[in-house]
């Protein structure tokens, strides 16, 4: 027995992650939400829903008085803890201590010690845990900041001490880059975390990020496992991408090193619930705390599926009392997990800009083998401006690395979401690289694989061949579709016996004449003077297309067409967009006006949406290339709008 009613002081994924442990134990729940979430997921999910404010974090999911006033009014016996929790919220949870709500999770000191960043570095050294050089205090102002960047030597990393997700962090290389990190990170520190202080320390060049896992029982009992470790290089703008358990780099020695380190410093903070302790380790493997998470971490599932635990599960037991039930020997490593965050971002610009929207159309791929997907959306749901981008954690789990990779390849194409941009493409071509796939990784992989930016998949001449090959097949067998009225021709006395076409596609700056002959319920097509035998149900009310192309099975979704020719195709992730005509309509396609491109170069027009936080500039003046105009802020990322060329606002 634990406890009878739990609120979650949380939203989206997470919390639904939660739900599903409560409901399996027995345990009602009580969800909070802004008033945008009124129709989220999580909401519907629990027994019980109060709104505790609008949209912004700080007046709804950090609002602390009215959070205080939900538990006393649902008398919620726990509460679970969203990832930014603050002093403030935690004296105040303290007092409610006393009168029998329980934290489902560390103890205040723990959370205050763990969540500084400042502090934590401290702890951790007297805790004989190796640690990265450093200023150990909090930096006033800018130039201080500089000062110490000076002192330490760039490059250095300006952090948020309260920090987490990859806000309030900026990479510095020289002073001017270090004013502006700190500018900017204390604002996003303070907006995020309601915390603006920063610390600054070395930044260790082309390392890998790997976590420990860490379960410790409550200090009564004094006992303490480590959970193994996560491999989470795979990142853009300090944020995960793609993480997997185990880590192809570790050896076993290496392992027990860090997993010792990280109880020792758990124990030395008497932490008495799941956490993760995260180090960088560079290719010497000497590893470094970066620091403690005081949480259920967002990549908690590859954990989960490698050990067979349920974390949720064991948090609420160590909250209630309870020993754990395993020793460090039980905790095995079986077969192997990669998670993948599927983000509302587009791709191509700077590997994932936020994309707002409404979800059209969502099917997760529930239906492929070794695939659980944590999300907390569903279709209709909106991605807005206020809240993390995150769609869902797609996670593939397979007796080895290999399996659990080609169980990934296929879920993402399997995976329909339509109404927002998405980064599947850029999740599909990282876990195929041959560096990812033999393990060469390094929290700088996607800048050094994709140094002038992401572009999509580059196709092979055969790849090319059966995407033409497909895109023709799919307009014929459209065409025929259209010429039938419930299975039957629409006009009985004149049958058309027709069964081969000439097309001619366009796919980039290439034009293809394609010929398309059937055969049945296959098309044989001709393309580069080849042949390619297309074989398919063609169910094209399916978002999902199964096409075998000369035996290779390929799974296609068709997102768009017009009665133009223009139709938009996802083939091997990445979206194509191609124009399939007849021959007669391409010749005649030579003599339509093209419609003139947008002069945007007088414009500042903002990558993403977003709030405008500042305007650095008022009608008249004067402005010269690469000055700051505005600051936009989306998803709590702050981004400087600058002039692209010299002129007058």
């Amino acid at each position: 027995q634990t406890f009878e009613k739990l609120l979650i002081a949380n939203r989206g994924e997470i919390a639904c992650r939660v739900i599903k442990t409560c409901k399996k134990m027995g345990i009602k729940t009580v969800a909070i939400h802004s008033d945008v979430d009124a129709n989220a997921v999580h909401v519907k999910m629990a027994d019980e829903a109060v709104c505790v404010g609008p949209a912004p974090t700080s007046k709804s999911y950090l609002n602390m008085d009215a959070i205080m006033e939900v538990i006393k009014k649902t008398r919620a016996q726990a509460v679970s803890l969203n990832e930014s929790i603050c002093c403030s919220f935690l004296s105040s949870l303290s007092l409610q201590a006393s009168e029998g709500v329980t934290f489902i999770g560390p103890d205040t000191h723990a959370i205050q010690a763990m969540g500084d960043k400042i502090e934590s570095k401290l702890l951790a050294k007297n805790a004989k845990v190796n640690t990265i050089p450093g200023f150990d205090g909090v930096v006033k102002d800018a130039d201080e900041a500089v000062r110490i960047a000076r002192e330490i030597g760039y490059p250095v990393m300006i952090k948020a001490s309260a920090g987490g997700g990859g806000k309030g962090m900026r990479i510095a290389w020289d002073d001017e880059e270090t004013r502006e990190g700190f500018r900017f990170s204390s604002q996003e520190a303070a907006s995020s975390f309601g915390d603006d202080r920063l610390l600054i320390e070395k930044f260790i060049d082309n390392p890998r990020h790997i976590e420990i896992q860490v379960c410790v029982l409550a200090d009564k009992h004094g006992n303490a496992l480590w959970l193994n470790e996560r491999e989470c290089s795979i990142q853009r703008r300090n944020q995960k991408v793609v993480e997997e358990a185990p880590s192809t780099f570790l050896d076993p020695e290496t392992r027990r090193a860090m997993g010792e380190q990280a109880v020792a410093l758990a124990k030395a903070v008497k932490y008495s619930s799941a956490g993760t302790v995260e180090f960088l380790v560079d290719s010497s493997k000497n590893f470094y705390f970066l620091e403690m998470n005081t949480r259920l971490q967002v990549e908690h599932p590859v954990t989960e599926c490698i050990t067979g635990l349920d974390l949720v599960q064991e948090m609420i037991r160590v909250a209630k009392g309870y020993p754990l039930r395993h020793k460090q020997a039980d905790i095995p490593i079986n077969g192997w997990a990669v998670e993948c965050r599927v983000y509302a971002e587009d791709p191509y610009k700077s590997f994932g800009l936020p994309s707002i929207g409404k979800l059209s159309q969502y099917q997760e791929p529930l239906h492929v083998p070794g695939v659980r997907v944590d999300s907390g959306i569903q279709q209709g749901s909106d991605i807005s401006i206020y809240y993390d981008p995150m769609i869902s954690k797609l996670i593939t789990y397979g007796s080895n690395r290999a399996e659990a990779l080609k169980r990934m390849e296929e879920a993402l194409d399997n995976y329909v979401i339509r109404g927002v941009a998405h980064n599947i493409s850029l999740l599909r071509e990282v876990i195929i690289h041959p560096r990812f796939v033999k393990g060469d990784i390094s929290t700088k992989f996607l800048p050094e694989v994709y140094p002038d930016g992401f572009k999509g998949h580059k196709l092979t001449d055969l790849e090319r061949r059966e995407l033409l090959a497909t895109a023709a097949s799919l307009y014929v067998a459209e065409q025929l579709r259209s010429q039938r009225f419930l299975g039957t021709p629409r006009i009985p006395i004149a049958k058309s016996k027709r069964s081969s076409w000439e097309l001619s596609v366009r796919l980039g700056d290439g034009i293809y004449p394609v010929a398309v002959s059937k055969d049945g319920t296959s098309f044989s097509v001709e393309v580069d003077g080849m042949k390619l035998n297309v074989t398919s149900e063609w169910n094209l009310a399916s978002p999902l297309l199964s096409v075998t192309i000369d035996g290779t099975q390929r799974t296609i979704q068709r997102l768009s067409r017009n009665a133009s020719g223009e139709t938009s195709i996802q083939f091997l992730g990445t979206v194509y967009k191609l124009q399939i005509l007849t021959k007669v309509a391409a010749e005649l396609s030579k003599y339509m006006p093209e419609k003139a491109a947008e002069d945007t170069s007088s414009i500042l027009r903002s990558p993403m949406p977003g709030a405008v936080v500042a305007v650095s500039v008022k009608p008249g003046d004067t402005v010269s290339e690469g000055q700051e105009i505005c600051v936009i802020e989306a998803m709590k990322m702050q981004n400087s709008m600058i002039a692209a060329k010299t002129g007058k606002v």
